[in-house]
């Protein structure tokens, strides 16, 4: 791909950067924190001495003072090696962070932005629910006020950092009444992070100064077929005095504010699975040259051939995808088409390219001996998390026809 038209010198320094710790510190470890299912915090720790978890954010907010593009690039590096380590970035900084950034008061940034933005503590985003999964719109969470608190009662599930964060933007109903669009909030909640011990021998993921709240636990870790590296929870809330200074942005916007935020999310997760796609690819690629079959590589075969040049085309349509819907939410453009359009074709991708990849490995392919099976697992949650394909394609759809009637 000609990156010209989209990266600065800047952005190759950031691209080399982060793929020679991707080279160096990741894929040495990818598959065995694979298989334990671990938090991987030495390696948290390392991303945060870099400043890949904050690389979007103000530099006197404690984050790189980087731009939009610069933040997919690392996540999509990142997420050629390992997912799990990709998704800790993309979670923490679009889902964890950004909320408190575009909505919170100076008096909210200023506390909570400098611990996330240098990576000190991890961040969470809790919006999906037991009934409020691709239906947003059906949270069940409430927050009724109570003088200068709130009182939150409800359970969020499948949050990535739900156990080893320690500041939660969460979402509650606070006027049944008004329904979806005017009737959820969001608010700032803190914890302390359930993994205190390992947290503590890296020194990263606690800040004493942040005061837990009482009532507000999260739950059993899931067990997942992929992103295991990565940590997912229930978040439990048992009449959490929130107090009002928490809330975030106005009451009552809520919704329209992590609708604003799950679109630069899902550019996100469209730059992760363009990451799996790429890297599975180009474990396709070396094996298809060193494995023998007839005596000469498979690569010279055009059964597989044919599947690498599939392969390689749609990476450079994903590119485009990714890296146009990035430069639109720098500019400050609405990306709702765009950034479906990338997360639906790119998490496609990403699962269409690392099947082709265990096929071009063979027998191979399916063992862990290989890192293409542990990136076939990871591709498959992309086409889940932060809007199913079938919502992407209704998203599109919506803004096709809202552009004709237009």
């Amino acid at each position: 791909m000609d990156d010209s038209q989209y990266f600065s010198e800047q952005h190759y320094q950031v691209r080399d950067m982060v793929r020679a710790f991707a080279r160096d510190e990741v894929a040495p470890v990818a598959a065995r924190y694979d298989a334990s299912a671990e938090f991987p915090w030495e390696n948290i720790r390392k991303m945060g001495e870099l400043g890949l978890l904050g690389v979007p954010w103000a530099e006197e907010l404690g984050g790189a003072g980087l731009d939009l593009t610069s933040y997919m690039i690392v996540i999509h590096e990142l997420a050629r090696v390992d997912a799990s380590h990709g998704l800790t970035v993309s979670a923490h900084t679009t889902l964890g962070t950004s909320p408190i950034v575009h909505f919170g008061t100076d008096a909210q940034r200023e506390r909570y932005v400098p611990l996330l933005a240098s990576g000190r503590v991890m961040g969470g985003f809790g919006l999906t629910e037991e009934s409020a999964g691709s239906d947003a719109g059906g949270t069940r969470t409430t927050a009724v006020r109570k003088g200068d608190r709130y009182l939150l009662n409800g359970s969020k599930r499948f949050i990535t950092h739900g156990g080893v964060g320690e500041i939660f933007v969460v979402t509650a109903v606070t006027d049944p009444a008004r329904g979806t669009r005017g009737g959820i909030s969001s608010f700032i909640l803190t914890k302390q992070n359930d993994d205190l011990a390992r947290a503590q021998e890296f020194g990263i993921g606690h800040a004493p100064e942040l005061t837990p709240m009482p009532g507000f636990r999260s739950g059993r870790k899931e067990d997942k077929l992929g992103w295991r590296a990565s940590d997912t929870r229930e978040l439990i809330f048992e009449d959490v005095e929130v107090p009002a200074e928490n809330l975030l942005g106005t009451e009552g916007e809520g919704f329209a504010n992590f609708m604003r935020t799950l679109d630069a999310g899902r550019v996100g997760i469209a730059a992760l699975s363009l990451g799996i796609a790429e890297g599975a690819f180009e474990e396709a690629l070396k094996y298809s040259t060193v494995r023998k079959q007839f005596g000469q590589p498979i690569s010279s075969f055009q059964g597989i051939s044919f599947q690498l040049a599939d392969m390689a085309t749609e990476i450079e349509a994903g590119k485009h995808l990714v890296y146009h819907a990035a430069a639109m939410l720098q500019r400050g453009q609405n990306v709702t088409k765009a950034a479906a359009m990338a997360k639906l074709f790119c998490s496609e991708l990403a699962m269409r390219t690392t099947i082709k990849a265990i096929q071009v490995h063979g027998g191979y392919g399916y063992t862990k001996e290989y890192p293409v099976e542990r990136m076939m697992r990871d591709a498959k949650i992309c086409e889940i998390g932060e809007g199913t394909s079938e919502i992407q394609r209704l998203v599109i759809s919506r803004e096709l026809l809202r552009e004709l009637s237009a």
